[in-house]
């Protein structure tokens, strides 16, 4: 691996240290209402008065608990695919990563986040910021996907 690649998979690793947290095996479910009905982003409906069911935030969110874990995100390169400095993702391995997913990936070693996809017809992670370049993948380096990033929990700063 050339001196540029290995300073840009260091530069994109440093911008996005994780911060690991495992989900407990079997978690006690965690039920809330849910109104079947969408809600307008637009003009203002006559609500609903009434909860069709409840929603299982444990059995939504980790439908593999065994496989999955979280981690806080640290930096910017991911912000046109709607992940924030500070956002917590949802990470499952269960899932077989394919290209267009968005990937937890050990690059000679170092973590990120980034969208598998290809750049120029060659493997790559692809940042969601035009202020990173796309990481290009070559044969002889090291690529390990930790997991495919299921959900986003991004909190407004309320």
């Amino acid at each position: 691996m050339g001196k540029t690649a290995s300073s840009n998979v260091r530069k994109l690793a440093a911008a996005q240290k994780p911060i690991f947290f495992r989900p407990p095996s079997h978690p006690a479910p965690l039920k809330r209402p849910l109104y079947l009905s969408r809600i307008p982003a637009g003009f203002p409906s006559p609500a609903d008065d009434h909860v069709e069911r409840s929603l299982d935030l444990h059995e939504h969110l980790l439908p593999h608990p065994d496989a999955s874990f979280f981690l806080r995100v640290s930096g910017d390169s991911m912000l046109d695919y709607g992940i924030h400095d500070g956002d917590l993702l949802i990470v499952d391995r269960a899932i077989d990563a394919r290209e267009g997913h968005i990937v937890i990936a050990a690059v000679d070693g170092e973590l990120t986040v980034k969208k598998l996809g290809k750049h120029a017809g060659q493997l790559a992670l692809l940042p969601g910021n035009s202020a990173y370049p796309p990481l290009l993948l070559d044969p002889e380096q090291e690529l390990v996907i930790w997991g495919v990033v299921r959900h986003v929990i991004h909190s407004l700063g309320q």
